[in-house]
């Protein structure tokens, strides 16, 4: 009875974000790693609100993505 095996590619399409992919506070130019607060704002579009631990500047940040549906 032949084996048969599929080949999976070991790269993921959508990689982990890098430390370089963070945001920078605009003021002191610290990096950022976490967001304070996040939250859904239509069926395509989340907010993230950051907060600096070094000078407390805060600014929030927007993005679309595309949602992927499994059948």
């Amino acid at each position: 009875m032949p084996a048969i095996a599929e080949i999976l590619p070991t790269r993921s399409p959508h990689p982990a974000p890098r430390g370089s992919d963070l945001p920078t506070c605009p003021v002191c130019a610290d990096s950022m790693i976490a967001a304070e607060a996040s939250a859904l704002l239509s069926d395509n579009q989340l907010s993230y609100l950051w907060t600096c631990d070094t000078c407390g500047y805060g600014f929030v940040t927007k993005h679309s993505f595309v949602a992927l549906v499994c059948n």
